[in-house]
């Protein structure tokens, strides 16, 4: 099923131009020439949509005006929104990654930027509805769990212990999607030892899936285990994830400036703080990190 675009911007011809190369990918796309029309078409159909391209810059509502909207309202908050804007300096980067920015396209960009940001948006799109529908599927008995501990080597295994462990939150998909990016890092950055840069040069030459594997297979380090264990009280929930790794300089990646970046990855860290958790606190060397999840009294 094609996945379903709204672009705003108040230039028709942008609009022209972005509404046929993404047209031509195989993406469904819906275009207005405002804040107001966009806000009208989420209010009417909101749902609809996988990602959300916004031109910063428009008379009457703003692009930021629109995504704060978007932002407060909870059947929309996690939608991911494409901020566009001819201003390319770092605060104004970090202003919209703050107010909930998935991405920060700087224009002119080129149609493989154009194309590499939208895929990674609604590849996140997809894996919180997934994980929206599987946390659905769980017994609502999972909310009273107290504590858990699991340890386990692969992606498969991941989804099932996130599945699960996201159920005894009070946001299951919300929760899930941030705890999975954390896992998945633990799994390849961590015991398997492959570096950002190994993931985008396997990724370009499809060669990814493969190594992972490969290294799955290895009777040393595909052995090794990612540790999850979870910890309940009244107003808390603590995920404590640890990956038999070196560790890694975890630093930069907490605050991202997507203007630098085309690749499909590398934003686990900053959707984890930004969406899914209260508090991300990493320990060690970087192979441990501690996630909080606030719960009203």
């Amino acid at each position: 099923m094609a996945h379903t675009l709204l672009l705003v911007d108040d230039e028709p011809f942008n609009l022209e131009l972005m509404s046929e190369l993404l047209s031509e990918s195989g993406f469904d796309v819906v275009a207005v020439e405002s804040g107001e029309a966009a806000l009208q078409a989420l209010e009417q159909d909101g749902q609809h949509f996988s990602a959300v391209l916004l031109d910063k810059m428009m008379p009457g509502l703003s692009g930021f005006d629109v995504l704060r909207r978007i932002k407060a309202d909870p059947t929309l908050a996690f939608l991911p929104v494409i901020l566009q804007t001819a201003v390319g300096a770092a605060a104004s980067v970090q202003e919209g990654l703050a107010a909930g920015a998935f991405y920060y396209l700087t224009k002119p960009f080129s149609r493989d930027m154009l194309l590499a940001v939208v895929e990674a948006a609604v590849s996140h799109w997809d894996r919180y509805l997934h994980f929206r529908e599987l946390a659905h599927q769980q017994l609502d008995a999972l909310r009273h769990l107290s504590h858990a501990e699991f340890a386990f080597r692969t992606h498969r295994e991941a989804q099932s212990v996130t599945a699960l462990l996201a159920q005894a939150c009070p946001q299951p998909e919300r929760v899930a999607t941030g705890l999975f990016e954390l896992i998945v890092n633990a799994i390849e950055h961590g015991n398997l030892g492959l570096s950002y840069h190994d993931k985008t040069r396997l990724q370009a030459s499809g060669e990814w899936e493969q190594e992972v594997e490969c290294r799955l297979a290895d009777p040393a380090m595909g052995e090794r285990r990612v540790r999850v264990r979870y910890e309940a009280s009244t107003t808390l929930r603590r995920f404590w994830i640890e990956d038999e790794g070196e560790g890694f300089d975890w630093a930069p990646y907490q605050e991202i400036d997507p203007a630098s970046l085309i690749e499909s990855h590398g934003r686990g860290i900053l959707i984890a703080r930004r969406l899914s958790f209260d508090q991300l606190t990493y320990h060690g060397q970087g192979n441990q990190v501690e996630a909080l999840v606030q719960v009203a009294g």
